[in-house]
């Protein structure tokens, strides 16, 4: 029996196309404050291309999932931040789409038919401005990365602190 939840923190993308990094940016952005930061202890980092069954088998068992990565809208604006909950109902379609070919949409519609989401999930999504070939993200995107990570932190300590008192 676990005495404290599972957290999945999980960056969608690929850091070769440029704002499509966005995710894993955050990632890299919440290991460095990991280091520092006894709030980020104990969560479980990871990145993914955004494979259905890849996001799926990274928040398995999870209590909760934190889910970034980048969008495309239109009309968009570059480094706007959509933020997307689900807790025991339907995840609805962002007024944004993935930047892969299956989105995040259908791991959850997986998932959910597969009974392995996780208790909350918790989506981030990044409007981008380039999604070309090279490393390096847009300034836009680049400037959201720390206010992504913020409200990631936030998200983890509001869960913990639910926990604890659910069990008090």
């Amino acid at each position: 029996m676990r005495t404290h939840p599972r957290i999945a923190v999980i960056g969608v993308g690929n850091e070769f196309r440029r704002d499509d990094g966005v995710g894993w940016a955050v990632v890299a952005r919440l290991r460095t404050r990991s280091v520092r930061q006894p709030g980020l202890s104990g969560i479980e980092p990871a990145t993914c291309d955004g494979d259905p069954a890849r996001l799926i088998g990274l928040w398995e068992g999870a209590d909760l999932a934190v889910v970034i990565d980048a969008a495309h809208a239109h009309p968009g604006t570059p480094g706007r931040v959509h933020r997307l909950a689900l807790r025991d109902a339907r995840l609805s379609a962002p007024p944004t789409t993935s930047s892969h070919g299956l989105g995040l949409g259908e791991a959850v519609e997986l998932a959910r038919v597969l009974g392995l989401l996780p208790r909350e999930l918790v989506v981030y999504a990044v409007e981008g401005a380039d999604g070309e070939f090279g490393a390096g993200l847009s300034p836009a995107v680049a400037a959201a990365v720390d206010r992504v990570a913020d409200a990631v932190e936030d998200d983890i300590a509001r869960y913990r602190r639910s926990v604890t008192e659910a069990r008090t």
